[in-house]
């Protein structure tokens, strides 16, 4: 990454005094002078090494990130990363949510929700050169659509051909660039320990996103392989994976000030996104998912009793729902009141006018900039639908339905003409997807969401309609609720696909037996499959042209901030990043000084005995006694729950162990704060700060309220 490198350098003075940026571990050394000035006490290319300590220690778990903390294959993570996997081995009779669990033997340990992965990210290569090469005559948008995918297949193929490893090609810069990663794929994943919610959820939807903030935010899995060493399904032959490093958890902690760093796998940012493009995010999607999503929640509350089986299936839907929910609120909050768009706005102006100072320069990118605004434009046309349809797909056995016809359509194509997703290589995380909707899928709640949303999409205006999806539900002019619900309960009485092996076995059929089918679902993937396919077509010429012209835009902001000496990285896109900063407080308005900690002491005030404030009795007991062990904190009089720090983050950054100057781990990144969440789009130091559970608060409970001696003796922990 030249250009980038030649940024950095140009912005090392800007960013000793703020701590913006989610670095590529190999820009990490051109950092050093600043990291060592704020604390790192390792070497800066060792950061860059993924192979070395501590990178190799850091794993993706696809969605969230966590840390390997002992030579045992230990993993730690946030409780809310092990959601899906606590909340799929509960029952009503077994209710780990609610209880918390804990295995004392490797025996003990239970599987992962199926689909659970570990990745461990060894090799990252620049293969921008393979993928772009001679795209600039590519001018038809699906032409070259289908370029790019067919040289990233042939790519990720090569690399696959080394057993036991995923590979995917990421862009960066929306196409400037593209770099292959390589990673180790552990298959074989097993719940190790997680508190119970009354710990692990403390403070639940009404403290999300808040400070202060008393939530143990962590668990444990643990990552097999099979008895050769490498990466296996689940089977009881198989061993605990050795990991090439681990880290040791500080029994010490940090302090106001000290520096940290977080190494973990962010999701996306849009922090080079056109005024144009923030503006409809924040004006239209935004209130409109966050109402959709809270429409959602209530159908299903409505719906699925709470304790019942049905309830605790969605309790893991419920929590992602409310969490975007209150993330989308505080964006739009954020938006409304910080002059963002105006600032983004003003920001192409002075790129225009920069572009107009030299005939060359405006020659050059001038014409990109106003294709790209006539892209965007069009991509915008259709908002409205595309968000009604989403919702509506976000029920069960609809997009069940969908995916295993398009599976039969694609098993007739050679396996590198198939569509990415229905390649050979992803047939397991097929199977594993459908096995895991059994403990994730009850039909009256299903039903009941789906007609929510039919009604939703119903209310569009007509042009917006999809002639086959209005005939198969036969929609008339008016809504008419009872039709429908009579419509609904008959195809989910007819349907089989509930069933796990059922939809199994249909993964293996041909399209004519999907065609013959008399189940209701079958027949309605059947009914709006050319459409779908015409849809798809219609996306993937946009985005062709978006590859052209995102591309050349962003050459054009590089080329300006390097001019103003300002640095400029890529933004996220789920691969290994690392940014650093300080443990710091924040004032969030007028009068207000929010300090860096939060302690037992806070937690006691908190504490109602009522969902979410509400701490099994033994930790209150413990709080009352002062019996914080070698956890407690001089400075706050108790034992710290969590902290603040300035490092840069977002979505994805889940779990990311945060370290600090000897690569330790002092605590865990779960949060941000609610005024910084708009940070995916707008950086502003003075109120980012992201929120982590104290390594402190991680052991106190371990060893003082759930009794895991066994994990603690066998992690390094140093004081």
């Amino acid at each position: 990454m030249r250009r980038i490198s030649l940024t950095l350098l140009a912005g090392m003075t800007m960013f000793a005094n703020a701590d913006e940026g989610m670095w590529q571990p190999h820009q990490l050394p051109q950092l050093e002078s600043i990291l060592k000035q704020k604390g790192l006490e390792i070497d800066p290319k060792n950061i860059s090494k993924l192979t070395e300590f501590p990178m190799n220690a850091v794993i993706s778990l696809g969605g969230c990130t966590a840390s390997f903390v002992s030579p045992k294959g230990l993993v730690v993570t946030n409780h809310h990363c092990a959601y899906g996997s606590i909340q799929y081995n509960s029952t009503p009779e077994k209710n780990h949510l609610e209880n918390g669990f804990l295995a004392k033997s490797l025996e003990q340990e239970l599987p992962a929700a199926p689909g659970s992965r570990m990745y461990v990210t060894e090799q990252v290569e620049d293969v921008t050169s393979q993928v772009n090469k001679d795209l600039e005559d590519t001018r038809d948008g699906q032409a070259r659509y289908a370029l790019v995918e067919e040289r990233q297949k042939a790519l990720v193929a090569e690399c696959e051909k080394d057993a036991g490893y995923r590979c995917e090609v990421y862009s960066f810069h929306g196409g400037l660039e593209y770099f292959l990663i390589k990673s180790l794929e552990i298959r074989d994943v097993r719940l190790v320990y997680a508190p119970s919610m009354s710990v692990g959820k403390y403070g639940g939807d009404v403290d999300n996103w808040m400070w202060p903030r008393q939530t143990g935010d962590f668990s444990f899995y643990r990552a097999y392989v099979g008895p050769d060493g490498k990466p296996a399904d689940f089977n009881k032959a198989n061993q605990p994976f050795t990991p090439a490093s681990f880290l040791k958890v500080s029994a010490k902690g940090v302090s106001d000030g000290d520096f940290v760093m977080v190494a973990g796998y962010p999701g996306s940012t849009n922090r080079y996104r056109t005024a144009k493009e923030v503006e409809d995010a924040f004006t239209y999607t935004y209130p409109m998912a966050k109402a959709y999503r809270e429409q959602m929640i209530e159908v299903i509350e409505q719906t699925a009793q709470e304790g019942s089986d049905a309830r605790i299936k969605y309790e893991s839907t419920i929590a992602s729902l409310a969490n975007y929910a209150k993330n989308y609120e505080s964006m739009i909050d954020s938006y409304q009141r910080s002059g963002f768009l105006k600032r983004k706005q003003a920001f192409e102006n002075q790129l225009m006018g920069w572009l107009n100072e030299d005939e060359a320069r405006l020659a050059r990118f001038g014409g990109s900039l106003d294709a790209l605004a006539a892209l965007v434009k069009e991509d915008s046309a259709t908002k409205e639908q595309e968000l009604a349809l989403g919702y509506i797909h976000r029920t069960a056995l609809l997009p069940v339905a969908e995916q295993l016809y398009r599976l039969a359509h694609e098993r007739t194509k050679p396996d590198m003409q198939r569509e990415p997703g229905y390649q050979k290589r992803d047939l397991k995380s097929i199977e594993e997807s459908m096995r895991r909707l059994s403990r994730r899928f009850d039909a009256e709640v299903d039903k009941a969401v789906l007609l929510h949303f039919l009604k939703t999409y119903h209310a569009l205006p007509q042009e917006q309609h999809i002639a086959e999806l209005d005939a198969f539900f036969e929609m008339g002019d008016s809504w008419n609720e009872a039709r429908m619900r009579q419509v609904l309960d008959k195809m989910y009485r007819q349907t089989k696909l509930g069933d796990e092996e059922t939809r199994l076995k249909w993964m293996k059929a041909g399209v004519e037996a999907f065609q013959t089918s008399d189940d209701p679902f079958i027949q309605y993937a059947v009914a709006m499959y050319d459409r779908n396919m015409a849809m798809e077509q219609a996306d993937k010429e946009l985005a062709g042209r978006f590859q052209t012209m995102r591309p050349e835009y962003m050459r054009a902001v590089i080329a300006y901030q390097e001019s103003q000496g300002n640095p400029v990285y890529a933004d996220a896109n789920s691969t290994l990043r690392v940014t650093y900063g300080n443990v710091q407080g924040y004032s969030p308005k007028d009068g207000v000084l929010n300090i860096p900690f939060t302690s037992l002491r806070g937690l006691l005030q908190k504490e109602t005995g009522v969902e979410p404030f509400n701490s099994p009795a033994k930790l209150l007991q413990l709080a009352k006694a002062k019996d914080f062990g070698r956890y407690g904190m001089t400075e706050l009089d108790s034992v710290p729950v969590n902290f603040l720090s300035t490092v840069d983050t977002t979505g994805g950054n889940s779990g990311s162990p945060t370290l600090n100057g000897r690569a330790e781990l002092v605590g865990l990144l779960f949060d941000g704060v609610y005024e910084s969440i708009i940070g995916d789009w707008d950086f502003d130091i003075r109120l980012n700060r992201s929120i982590h559970v104290d390594s402190r608060y991680m052991l106190w409970i371990m060893e003082k309220l759930d009794g895991a001696d066994n994990l603690l003796s066998e992690m390094v922990i140093v004081e």
